[in-house]
């Protein structure tokens, strides 16, 4: 079953390669979706795909690339959104 959660991660997130790092882990899933820096430090992104898929990724972002220092994952449920075909890494919102 496809399944849609919008994330924000906290901590040491930026500067770290954190979007990079997440669209390749979503690329080697087959996740679709965006991810986005935020002005007040975390990063902010909608995932879809495969209940299972999904959910890898987010256990991805509990931890996020060697530098980075996750504090915490926020997520909730993100089923209005349109379905994408790709995933992009997207500009500071």
């Amino acid at each position: 079953m496809k399944i849609s959660k919008r994330i924000r991660v906290f901590g040491k997130v930026q500067g770290v390669f954190f979007r990079e790092s997440m669209r390749q882990e979503a690329l080697r899933l087959g996740v679709t979706g965006w991810v986005r820096n935020l002005k007040d430090g975390s990063v902010e992104a909608l995932v879809q795909g495969e209940e299972i898929l999904v959910q890898e990724l987010l256990q991805w972002a509990q931890h996020g690339p060697p530098h980075a220092r996750v504090e915490r994952v926020e997520v909730e449920p993100a089923s209005n959104e349109p379905a994408l075909s790709q995933f992009d890494r997207k500009t500071t919102e």
